[in-house]
């Protein structure tokens, strides 16, 4: 794959037009506008390759190197070590949902931009406490360019009674969800690049065992680079291979749910991700939802 170029935003830079751009995945040149065919040489995609017989998870998890690296830790601001939430400086919410807003922030620490979610409610019920205590293990214990991770999460202003958790991650200015509902043009090199790193993103996490089971448009964070992360680990869990343990059905937005999950099928595995991409694929090349219904039983 090769594209000629004179611009550096004409490549796959141009999303959010007036941002000074650069696209890692094809090479491009800041000082001649040139590309090259820097697919071939990203990053290990793989997770670790876990013992014969045990079952993997995340605290199982190495490097973006692969192999049996040791245990990524959080990365903490070195900066300050305490940090509360309300020492942060509000920008905007950029995101809201069922289980937390995102807000952008100024770190006071270091001065850089950085995305924080509160998490309500984290004690509600056992439903709830499993639900955040899953999404922040997988967010502190992944490391993969398309994978979001945590950078640190703060201390609560009361360490023997609170009910929220706020979480620091990487700003991302969009998501693809926004992106494809704009007048934004999207080129076929927007489309293998968006494809190519969500497919990357999603073999780290299968590598590892692990199943995101909400793989929609909106969870899949991008920036005007065109640099993509998969967030939103509430659904995620360990992949089950013992056929008789159940899995919920209750998982994955009903327009990107698998066949297997819209039948009532109690044990699924990575298939159910794969067909949310390729519901995504075709999304991103028609501009619109692939299977639209007013139910699922109506798909």
């Amino acid at each position: 794959m090769s594209f000629h170029s004179t611009s550096r935003q004409s490549v796959c830079g141009n999303l959010f037009p007036g941002t000074e751009l650069g696209h890692k995945f094809f090479g491009v040149s800041s000082s001649t506008g040139t590309t090259s065919t820097g697919l071939g040489a990203a990053p290990n995609t793989t997770g670790p390759t876990a013992p014969a017989g045990t079952p993997r998870h995340p605290s199982a998890l190495g490097g973006g190197n692969g192999g049996g690296a040791a245990v990524p830790q959080p990365h903490s601001n070195t900066a300050s070590e305490v940090a509360s939430p309300a020492e942060m400086e509000p920008d905007r919410p950029i995101g809201y949902g069922a289980f937390g807003v995102v807000w952008s922030v100024t770190d006071p620490r270091d001065g850089r931009k950085v995305a924080l979610k509160k998490m309500p409610n984290v004690f509600q019920n056992l439903v709830s406490c499993k639900r955040v205590f899953r999404e922040l293990r997988m967010l502190c214990f992944f490391k993969h360019d398309n994978v979001l991770s945590a950078l640190d999460i703060l201390q609560p202003p009361q360490i023997d009674c609170f009910e929220e958790i706020y979480v620091i991650t990487e700003l991302m200015q969009s998501d693809l969800h926004k992106v494809i509902v704009s007048p934004q043009p999207l080129t076929t090199d927007h489309i293998k690049v968006f494809l190519y790193q969500i497919l990357r993103g999603l073999k780290y996490l299968h590598s590892a065992g692990i199943l995101h089971r909400d793989i929609k448009p909106g969870n899949l964070l991008v920036n005007s680079n065109c640099l993509l992360k998969i967030c939103d680990f509430g659904l995620a869990r360990v992949e089950e291979p013992d056929p008789s343990r159940h899995m919920t059905q209750e998982v994955v937005t009903q327009y990107y749910r698998a066949p297997e999950v819209l039948m009532g099928s109690r044990h699924y595995g990575s298939a159910i991700d794969v067909w949310s991409v390729g519901c995504i694929f075709a999304e991103l090349l028609g501009r619109r939802i692939l299977f639209q219904a007013q139910s699922p039983y109506s798909r």
